[in-house]
């Protein structure tokens, strides 16, 4: 009825048009939150759709979330099509070398993804499987991980002030402890990464479910559930500490003492 956005069978399930009622509103939304991540020392980088399958194994993506990727072949090489940015931010960050002084390192990204949801979860706008993510990776020393939590969830708290969302809820997502297999890691790295997410809400006042088996496979996060007007609960914002990705890259800074340290994302 509003002229929002369209689909069709010849593009296929969960990959909507958008008319041009949409693309205002979209345009809109972006120019509003560049903004206020620019003001927030943010730089915003772009990040190609297509990377060959030996960056997603490299990051994990190829071994734990294989069945929600789209691939194809181009001059007999192996390539999926990106359903995250983490990736290519973390080659950007790798591209030059990076002192103490330089971090944290703020990098926003508009990023076009695609999954493979199963045609059975697929809903309007809410669940699709071609969408543009609002991603920031910010990559900092050990000492600044709390603070740069913190300063994410301010940030979702304005946006969602601003939209008038005001029927949320937070929930920490933590890895199931009966089945460590699923994840990447060792035990020392979730542990540090969870606490700095419970210590972050406690500090903030932030009243969050626990929720066991929830995390992401490379680590924990605080996700905000919002609902809608037909009170549906849907993700719309979430908060990942990440140690294991800058470990399976290899991400390296030079400290104070003129060593080589491992920054978290």
């Amino acid at each position: 009825e509003q002229e929002i956005f369209m689909t069709h069978e010849l593009v296929g399930a969960g990959m909507p048009l958008w008319l041009p009622n949409g693309a205002v509103i979209r345009k809109n939304l972006e120019n509003y939150i560049c903004e206020k991540e620019r003001n927030l020392g943010y730089d915003h980088v772009y990040t190609p759709c297509v990377g060959t399958v030996d960056l997603y194994k490299t990051s994990g993506h190829w071994d734990h979330y294989k069945e929600n990727m789209y691939t194809t072949v181009i001059d007999e090489q192996d390539f999926a099509i990106k359903p995250m940015n983490c990736p290519g931010a973390i080659l950007v960050y790798q591209s030059e070398p990076r002192s103490y002084r330089d971090l944290p390192i703020r990098m926003g990204e508009l990023g076009l993804v695609h999954r493979h949801e199963k045609s059975g979860q697929l809903h309007g706008l809410m669940r699709v499987r071609c969408f543009t993510q609002d991603d920031a990776h910010i990559f900092c020393r050990q000492d600044q991980v709390k603070q740069e939590f913190i300063r994410v969830m301010e940030i979702i708290e304005i946006i969602f002030k601003s939209l008038n969302f005001e029927n949320f809820e937070a929930q920490i997502s933590l890895r199931d402890p009966n089945n460590t297999t699923k994840y990447v890691g060792s035990d020392e790295v979730w542990e540090m990464a969870e606490k700095a997410i419970i210590e972050a809400c406690e500090e903030k006042g932030l009243p969050a479910k626990v929720e066991y088996g929830e995390a992401a496979f490379y680590g924990p996060k605080l996700d905000f559930m919002v609902k809608d007007a037909l009170g549906r609960r849907w993700q719309l914002g979430t908060i990942q500490v990440d140690y294991n990705l800058p470990e399976r890259f290899g991400l390296e800074y030079t400290g104070e003492d003129n060593q080589k340290h491992r920054p978290v994302m």
